[in-house]
Formats: structure tokens, C-alpha cells, sequence
């Protein structure tokens, strides 16, 4: 994964600068320092809220910027310190067998105090699979996660699709998550369409209480998320992990 120079942070920046002229948000005032959370043993439920989840409250300045944690561990930190640096907090669904390659990525997510979930074990299309191997997909993360940090992890996202089938949301839902994460702003940032593609999709859609999905190990999301984060502080919005932007 090559470094990202100023020079590309510059691209990203010209091809987004349209979007600073039409926005009509008020400027934050800063950065925000967040808690360290500990792991708790299980997600907690949020009863006023549906069983799958896409955005958050559109009354209220937040946002959450949601990484599907596979790929590069070398970018995952990247990115992690990039966000850390603008104040902002994320949500990461790791995928197990990424968690088993990279078992000290998941206490330095939660270190950072971002939010920790469930990607699955092995990221294939779950809607697909028989219950069986479908419950097996859910659990065997949920017990990754458990023993690296003594929590199943926050949230759940079905892995190859946005929406989880009413059999997938059960099984989510015995397995001790309450609810299921999809979003509602993708940034397609897995295409490779260059990081202005990226930056300026999702600057063009996000709101107040959107849900983003972004990924770890791609070169186009690095280069796009300071452009991102230094417009969404210009607009007033917080990126905050998916349990305060629930909160």
C-alpha cells in the first residue's frame, strides 16, 4: 500500500472543493476528545429502535463512519490514526479470520475508543447460506471477538449485503446482537474509483445521522478521509462511533 502524499491529499481536496461552496453548515469549533470505553459482555438493546438500523437521528449533528475491517493491517492503522487525529471516532466490523491474522488489531480499535462489531467469520454471502452455516458464520466472530477482548462486539453487519434476511437477523439476534448495522451513504470506496470519487460521494450524501460504509485496505479511503473529516468539521457534524450516534 503506497504512503499518501500531499500531493494527493491536494487532488482530493480541488475535486471536493465544490461541496464546501454549496454547503450552508455552520463551522464546528474543534475536535472532540472521546472516553476509552471497556468491552462489555454483550451489544446492548436499544428497544425504541428496529431490529436493522440505517441511519441514526437526522435532529441531531452526528454521524458514523463505519470501516468493514479486512485487508492491510498497515492501512487499518493508518486510518485509525488519521480519524484519532481529526477527534473522530469510528466503527470497525472486523471479519474473524482478519481478526485471527491480526489478533492486536482488535485492542488497538478499542484503545482508540472506536466501536468494535461482527463482520462474520469468513465475509461470504451470508443471505445465502443455509441456517446452519449461517448461525456458524455469526458466532465463530462473535467468539474471535470475545476472546481477544471479552466482548462479542458491539453491532453485527451482514457481510455481501446491506440488508440481512429475517433468518440472518434472527440468528443475529441469539447470538447477542440486537440489532442489525446497515447504512445509508456507501462509498464505494472498494471500487478503486479514486479517492476524489470517494470523498466527493460521500460528502454529497451524508446528513445529519447517516451511516457511512467505508473499508479498510484500500488506498482511495486513506487519501479521502481528511478531506472528508475536515468537511464534515466545516459543516458542524461529529463522526462518532455508531453507539453514541444511537445514543
Amino acid at each position: 500500500m503506497g504512503r499518501v502524499t500531499a500531493t494527493d491529499r491536494r487532488a482530493v481536496l480541488l475535486a471536493t472543493a465544490g461541496l464546501a461552496l454549496t454547503a450552508g453548515c455552520a463551522s464546528s469549533s474543534g475536535a472532540v476528545a472521546h472516553p476509552v470505553r471497556s468491552p462489555s459482555a454483550a451489544a446492548p438493546a436499544l428497544p425504541a429502535l428496529p431490529a436493522q438500523l440505517t441511519h441514526g437521528p437526522r435532529d441531531r449533528p452526528r454521524v458514523a463512519l463505519t470501516f468493514h475491517g479486512a485487508g492491510d493491517p498497515a492501512t487499518a492503522r493508518t486510518l485509525l490514526t488519521e480519524a484519532e487525529k481529526y477527534g473522530a471516532r469510528v466503527t470497525v466490523l472486523a471479519v474473524g479470520t482478519w481478526l485471527d491474522a491480526h489478533p492486536d488489531l482488535a485492542r488497538r480499535i478499542l484503545d482508540g475508543g472506536h466501536d468494535l462489531g461482527n463482520h462474520t467469520l469468513r465475509h461470504l454471502d451470508i443471505n445465502a447460506m443455509s441456517e446452519t452455516d449461517a448461525a456458524a458464520e455469526i458466532t465463530g466472530c462473535a467468539e474471535r471477538l470475545k476472546r481477544l477482548t471479552g466482548s462479542i462486539g458491539t453491532w453485527f453487519r451482514p457481510s455481501r449485503t446491506p440488508v440481512a434476511t429475517p433468518l440472518v437477523t434472527r440468528l443475529a439476534q441469539e447470538a447477542g446482537y440486537p440489532h442489525v448495522l446497515s447504512y445509508d451513504v456507501d462509498s464505494l470506496d472498494f471500487t478503486s474509483p479514486g479517492a476524489p470519487v470517494v470523498a466527493r460521494k460521500v460528502l454529497s450524501e451524508i446528513r445529519e445521522g447517516s451511516v457511512v460504509s467505508l473499508h479498510f485496505g484500500y488506498a482511495d479511503t486513506i487519501a479521502a478521509l481528511p478531506v472528508v473529516l475536515e468537511e464534515l468539521d466545516r459543516r458542524g457534524l461529529a463522526a462518532v462511533t455508531t453507539t453514541e450516534l444511537f445514543s
